[in-house]
């Protein structure tokens, strides 16, 4: 009888002490995607920022919602369409998207009175009111997006773009990132500012982008600022980013292992304060 007694208490005690899974659903564009996916980098990192944190957050479960080039723009439009679950915790990591494919930035005011999805903070208030709608009680991590330095796609080289360095369409890079922080700041919310990020900043995404000299027809490794305007011809040069070059980023955007640790110990660190 005593033994039972002393079993039952024993189990009593362990379920107490058993913490409940926290589910986390990730909403992105291919910075969140290629964490299941790096075959399709080249498998030029192991692993992204969501097993990362689970590593360290082992009672978190991560629910992958990112989309392959996909706009906060897009999202928002598509919302009801992507199956996106009550979680108990949220995180929204998107905008450079947004930026390259000249979206309309607009203004707080298209927050404010829930204008729509025509501008960028329109978007991000349909986006947030819907997570609100799923679970008013889960926390909202917005992360802004990173610098980014000229990318090249590593299967096909005709797919690239500039850096932030430059205005695309008369738009900042970083006017999306404090978009994003201020919409954290006004609805009370916590957010990760990668493109302000000390050590993430153009100078330390890559190490070098080696390019063909067409007076000489060598090669040479150009750092940044030195690569800028320097042509490259994806028809017939050899990809600008050696394994070698990568820093931060594998490819002047997507973040190598390097880049997807310092993302992911920013998460845990905000994580553990919500939890």
């Amino acid at each position: 009888m005593k033994k039972n007694i002393l079993f039952t208490l024993i189990l009593i005690l362990q379920i107490s002490f058993t913490q409940k899974e926290i589910t986390w659903v990730a909403i992105g564009d291919s910075i969140t995607y290629l964490n299941d996916h790096p075959d399709e980098a080249g498998n030029r990192f192991t692993k992204g920022y969501m097993t990362r944190v689970t590593e360290k957050l082992p009672d978190l479960h991560f629910i992958n919602k990112g989309y392959n080039g996909w706009t906060a723009i897009k999202i928002a439009t598509d919302i009801e369409k992507l199956d996106i679950q009550k979680a108990d915790l949220y995180s929204v990591f998107l905008g450079t998207n947004d930026w390259w494919s000249s979206k309309p930035l607009g203004n707080f005011s298209d927050y404010e009175n829930n204008t729509g999805n025509s501008t960028v903070f329109g978007a991000f208030k349909t986006i947030i009111s819907k997570l609100h709608a799923l679970n008013n009680k889960a926390s909202i991590v917005l992360i802004t997006p990173m610098q980014r330095v000229d990318f090249v796609y590593v299967h096909n080289y005709n797919n690239n773009a500039h850096g932030s360095y430059k205005a695309k369409s008369g738009q900042q890079l970083e006017e999306f990132a404090n978009a994003i922080i201020t919409i954290a700041k006004y609805e009370h919310i916590a957010v990760i500012d990668l493109y302000h990020k000390k050590g993430m900043d153009h100078t330390q995404l890559i190490r070098f982008k080696r390019l063909k000299d067409s007076a000489t027809g060598t090669y040479q490794n150009y750092s940044y600022p030195n690569f800028i305007d320097k042509p490259f011809n994806p028809a017939t040069d050899e990809y600008p980013y050696p394994i070698e070059s990568m820093n931060i980023t594998y490819d002047g955007l997507h973040p190598s292992d390097k880049g997807y640790q310092m993302i992911a110990d920013a998460l845990v660190k905000i994580f553990r304060k919500l939890n």
